[in-house]
C-alpha cells in the first residue's frame, strides 16, 4: 500500500493512464475488426491448414494412437519438470533452444514461461514428425502437407500472443497498455492501407521515395506501352561498348531491386563498365490490363528490343533477365532460334527456372484447388498486389510475418527503416490470364521443358535456344532453387552455357557490388549427367561477388567501343527515369 498522499495520488494516476489505454485498445479493436470485415467480402473459409494436418494424422489411427500416448508422457514429464523447479528444488537451466524469438530472458528465468517454451518446441517437432511420416502421399502432397504444417506451427509460437510472451507483458507493466496503443493505431493503419485486408509493416513507409532514395541512377524513359516502360540509363564514361544490355526484370516486384542505392546499384555498375543499358519497368496492372496474356508479355518485350537495337544503331544485343523474367525469356529465345531470328547475341539468366519438376516451395501454390481460389480473387482481371505479397511472406513467415506482428502490434514499436523490406512491401499486381498461365504451364505442367510449349503460335523446344549463356544460381534460393536452375541449364542443350553459383539467396546473392566483399561464387564446366552437388565438389571456389566474372564474360559479346550515346537521342524522352509506372503503388491507389 502506498505509504503518503503523493504516493497513493501517483498510483491513482497511473491507474488511471492503464485504464484509459485499456480503453482505447478496445476502441480500436473493434475499428480494425469492423475495416477488416469491409475488406473481406465473404466469410473466410475454414483453416485450411487444420484440415490438411487432421487428414495426415489420421491416414494411420494406429500409429496416431501410439504417438499421442508418446505425446501425453512427453507434456507431463515438461510439467513435472516444472513442478520441481516451482518448489525450488531445481535452479533455472537456461538454453538457446528455439532461436531469436525465445531470446528474451523471461522465457528460461521464468519456470512458467520456460514450460511453455518448452512445450511449444515438444509440440511443433512431435506435429512435424506425424505429419513427415504420414502414409499415402505422393512428394507434392507431402510438401504442400510440410508447408501447411510449418505455418501452422509459426502461427501459434507462443511469442505471437499476448499474455504467452514475456517481454509482452513486462513492456506492457512498464507502460501502462501504451505499447498496445500504439500497436493497435499501427494496425488499423496497416488494415486501411491494405484497403480492409491487414498489410503488416516490415519498415518505415515514409522513410524511402523511389527515385529520391532508390532507383537514382540517371536515365530516361524513351517509350512506353500497355504494360512496360523502357528505360535508357544515361552513361558515366566517354566510350561505351557498341551491343546494348537490354534488363528484364520480374513483372512480381518492382524492377529497382537491381537499381537499390548507389552502392547496391547493378544497374550504376553496369553503366560505370562501359554499357548502354535499357531496363523495362513493368506496369503495376489495373483491370486495363486484364487481357494481357504471355504472348502479349513476350511481345513486348521483342518491342523493347527493337526499340533499343534502333536507340542504338546497332543489329543485335545482349539480353538478361531475373527470375521469371528469366523464365519469361527462355522460350522467346528458343523461338527466335527457331526462326533463325539473330536480334538476340547474348542471353543472362539470373536465378531463373526452366524446369519446374522440382520447383521449390511456391509450387505449392500451383494446383487446380489453388487456382480455382485464385481465380475468384481476381473478379477485375488482375491479382491484387497484397495477395502475392502474403504468398511470399508465408514462405518465411517467422521473419516476415509473426515478427512484424509482435515488434509492432504487441510492443508498439516502429521497424527500422531498411530499403530492402522497403522494396519488398512495394508489391505489383498481376494480370490474371498472365499469372494463372505461368503457374498452370510451367509450376503444374512443366510445359516448356517437356516440348509442349507455343509461343506466337510457333511450337518451341528448349533445343531452339541457340545463343551463348551466362546463368546464375543462388545457393540459398527457396524461390528458384539452385537444383532446379541447374536441371535448366543442363537441358539447353544446343546453347553454350556458362553456369555460376553464387553464395547466399534468390536477392542477395544477386545484388552482391565487388564493393561489399561478401559471400562466394562457384564456377567449373558442366559435365553430361551431373548433379549440381557432383559439379560443386569439381567447381572452384572464388570469394566475393560474380560480377566481375560476369562482366568479363559480358564485354568479349559486346562489340568494339563507341562514343556514349545519350538517351532518348533517337526515340525521343517521355519522362526522366525512373518513371511513373514504378511510382504506382498500391497502397496509395
Amino acid at each position: 500500500m502506498p505509504d503518503t498522499p503523493s504516493e497513493f495520488d501517483d498510483l491513482a494516476k497511473q491507474g488511471a493512464q492503464a485504464a484509459q489505454n485499456f480503453a482505447q485498445i478496445a476502441e480500436l479493436s473493434v475499428k480494425i475488426w469492423q475495416a477488416t470485415l469491409e475488406g473481406q467480402g465473404e466469410a473466410a473459409s475454414p483453416m485450411k491448414a487444420l484440415e490438411e494436418i487432421n487428414k495426415a494424422l489420421w491416414s494411420s489411427p494406429e500409429a496416431l494412437a501410439r504417438a499421442t500416448q508418446e505425446y501425453w508422457l512427453g507434456q507431463q514429464g515438461l510439467w513435472l519438470k516444472t513442478m520441481v523447479r516451482w518448489m525450488g528444488s531445481e535452479p533455472p537451466a537456461p538454453d538457446d533452444l528455439g532461436g531469436k524469438r525465445f531470446a528474451h530472458k523471461g522465457w528460461n528465468e521464468n519456470a512458467l514461461f520456460d514450460y511453455i517454451k518448452h512445450a511449444y518446441l515438444f509440440t511443433s517437432d512431435w506435429l512435424q514428425e506425424q505429419v513427415a511420416g504420414a502414409e499415402g502421399l505422393d512428394e507434392a502432397a507431402r510438401k504442400k502437407l510440410e508447408f501447411y504444417t510449418r505455418n501452422y506451427v509459426e502461427s501459434i509460437h507462443p511469442a505471437n500472443f499476448f499474455a504467452l510472451n514475456p517481454e509482452v507483458l513486462e513492456a506492457t507493466a512498464a507502460q501502462n497498455g501504451e505499447n498496445l496503443v500504439r500497436g493497435l493505431k499501427m494496425m488499423l493503419e496497416d488494415v486501411k492501407r491494405g484497403h480492409g485486408k491487414l498489410l503488416i509493416r516490415q519498415t518505415d513507409m515514409a522513410a524511402f521515395q523511389v527515385g529520391r532514395d532508390m532507383a537514382i541512377t540517371p536515365g530516361k524513359v524513351i517509350w512506353q506501352n500497355n504494360v512496360l516502360q523502357l528505360i535508357q540509363y544515361a552513361p558515366s564514361s566517354e566510350k561505351v561498348y557498341a551491343k546494348p544490355l537490354l534488363f528484364v526484370p520480374p513483372w512480381i516486384n518492382k524492377y529497382y531491386i537491381l537499381d537499390l542505392n548507389q552502392k547496391k546499384s547493378l544497374m550504376k555498375y553496369l553503366v560505370g563498365q562501359g554499357y548502354t543499358v535499357f531496363i523495362i519497368s513493368w506496369v503495376n496492372p489495373t483491370e486495363a490490363q486484364r487481357d494481357e496474356t504471355w504472348d502479349s508479355y513476350s511481345k513486348a518485350v521483342l518491342d523493347a528490343v527493337d526499340v533499343a537495337l534502333k536507340e542504338t544503331g546497332q543489329k543485335s544485343l545482349n539480353i538478361g533477365g531475373y527470375c521469371v523474367g528469366g523464365t519469361l525469356l527462355g522460350p522467346l529465345l528458343a523461338y527466335l532460334g527457331k526462326l533463325g531470328d539473330k536480334r538476340i547475341a547474348s542471353a543472362t539468366l539470373f536465378t531463373t527456372q526452366l524446369e519446374f519438376s522440382d520447383a521449390g516451395e511456391l509450387q505449392i501454390f500451383a494446383d487446380e484447388e489453388t487456382l480455382t481460389d485464385l481465380e475468384a480473387q481476381m473478379p477485375d482481371g488482375y491479382l491484387p498486389a497484397q495477395v502475392m505479397a502474403s504468398a511470399f511472406n508465408m514462405l518465411r513467415a517467422n521473419d516476415l510475418i509473426w515478427s512484424y506482428v509482435v515488434n509492432n502490434y504487441l510492443l508498439g514499436k516502429e521497424p527500422f527503416p531498411f530499403d530492402l523490406l522497403y522494396w519488398n512491401a512495394d508489391s505489383t499486381g498481376m494480370p490474371a490470364r498472365l499469372h494463372l498461365y505461368y503457374l498452370r504451364r510451367f509450376y503444374m505442367e512443366n510445359a516448356f521443358a517437356r516440348g509442349d510449349f507455343k509461343l506466337l503460335d510457333e511450337e518451341v523446344l528448349p533445343a531452339h535456344v541457340r545463343v551463348p549463356l551466362y546463368h546464375v544460381a543462388t545457393k540459398e534460393d527457396h524461390i528458384a532453387p539452385p537444383h532446379s536452375v541447374f536441371r535448366g541449364v543442363e537441358m539447353l542443350e544446343n546453347a553454350k552455357s556458362r553456369f555460376v553459383l553464387s553464395g547466399s539467396g534468390h536477392i542477395a546473392g544477386v545484388v552482391n557490388p565487388p564493393a561489399a566483399e561478401k559471400y562466394q561464387y562457384w564456377t567449373g564446366d558442366i559435365k553430361p549427367g551431373d548433379s549440381l552437388a557432383e559439379w560443386v565438389e569439381n567447381a572452384q571456389e572464388v570469394p566475393g561477388s560474380w560480377w566481375g566474372d560476369w562482366h568479363n564474360w559480358l564485354k568479349k559479346r559486346s562489340g568494339k567501343k563507341l562514343p556514349a550515346r545519350v538517351p532518348g537521342a533517337v526515340n525521343g524522352v517521355l519522362e526522366d527515369a525512373p518513371g511513373s509506372y514504378v511510382c504506382d503503388r498500391f497502397d496509395l491507389r
